[in-house]
């Protein structure tokens, strides 16, 4: 349910509001009591809790949110908007729990909603976010974080990291790693042939060295390797414009090489502002984990403490996660 003092726990309740996630599957919180049931009271849903002890004892009877409670909070014990050890320690505990199931064969997918990265460090555990805790817990070498809203699908090289250490880090191995995860993750989601553009890291894909190298000693060396390989693959291609040939239509998936460059093309798609109500009239999008030995999707946004607690938060990148992870838990295959 992610970080209590954040929206994770409001866009749990509301997207399990809606009955159609019932007809498809059978979902189960891995969360805290208190946390959900604040949710439900603030957001004035129709909605019961129930606390079950294992994924096998769900029902997934619409109106009724089971639960498997770590009972992490007590009424009163966290603060909307603010980081604290308390729900770091319990945002945190939340996935373990989480990932053990799926890697014991007890759950399909895991949808995670928003954890806040001071919390969990707050709390001792040191990772940069939800990508590298599934990575250690799984046990995974290979992996990379892929976005996506629409037909606008991007992977990254580099994500959590300085800026100039993720320049360091574009090396061919890696690159090649990455389009091949980005194939992958294509065909997870329904995309059978998928079409693969490369973007640059400099400037102009750096205009035959005057502005870099990287795109010549190991951008091409990786693509033409992954061609050789029988995947369809173009780049590298000039970042400010490889976006855009993906979002129309031109390719199903870019490999950014950092998280910016992916990350802003993405949410500038899939987030929409109403200017006339103030807000956010559509927050899509989805954040998977590919290369992992079981399902990860999650929201495509932060804990969002702005909002935290006002019943403001929008569900639709959780309803969104629920149904990539649907459609990946179909397609996975781990052999």
């Amino acid at each position: 349910m992610g970080d209590p003092a954040g929206i994770g726990p409001e866009v749990v309740v509301k997207a399990l509001a809606n009955k159609e996630i019932y007809d498809k599957c059978i979902p189960v919180v891995i969360g805290d009591y208190e946390g959900l049931k604040d949710a439900i009271s603030f957001s004035k849903l129709d909605l019961t809790l129930l606390e079950i002890n294992s994924p096998e004892n769900a029902e997934g009877k619409y109106g009724t949110v089971e639960l498997i409670n770590l009972n992490y909070l007590k009424p009163g014990s966290w603060i909307y908007k603010e980081n604290s050890a308390l729900c770091g320690e319990a945002a945190f505990q939340y996935v373990v729990y989480a990932i053990r199931l799926a890697m014991a064969g007890k759950v399909d997918a895991v949808i995670t909603a928003p954890i806040s990265k001071e919390s969990i460090n707050m709390a001792g555990h040191h990772y940069s976010g939800h990508t590298e805790i599934f990575a250690e817990y799984t046990g995974t070498k290979d992996y990379a974080m892929l976005l996506a809203s629409g037909n606008l699908r991007v992977i990254h090289v580099t994500t959590h990291c300085a800026l100039i250490e993720a320049c360091r880090l574009i090396r061919k191995e890696r690159v090649l790693t990455v389009i091949k995860l980005a194939d992958k993750g294509c065909r997870m989601l329904g995309i059978d042939k998928p079409r693969i553009g490369v973007a640059g890291l400099n400037p102009h894909c750096s205009e035959d060295g005057l502005f870099g190298t990287e795109e010549a000693s190991e951008i091409i060396p990786a693509v033409e390797e992954a061609k050789k390989i029988g995947i369809n693959v173009e780049g590298p291609e000039p970042p400010d414009t490889v976006f855009v040939k993906c979002k129309a239509g031109l390719y199903d998936i870019v490999v950014a090489m950092y998280h910016d460059q992916g990350h802003i093309p993405l949410k500038l798609n899939a987030f929409q502002w109403d200017e006339v109500k103030g807000q956010f009239q559509s927050v899509r999008g989805i954040n998977c984990t590919i290369g992992l030995p079981i399902v990860r999707a999650s929201v495509d946004h932060g804990t969002a403490f702005g909002k935290a607690g006002e019943g403001r938060a929008n569900a639709d990148s959780m309803l969104d996660a629920i149904e990539a992870g649907l459609k990946m838990a179909g397609k996975q295959d781990f052999s």
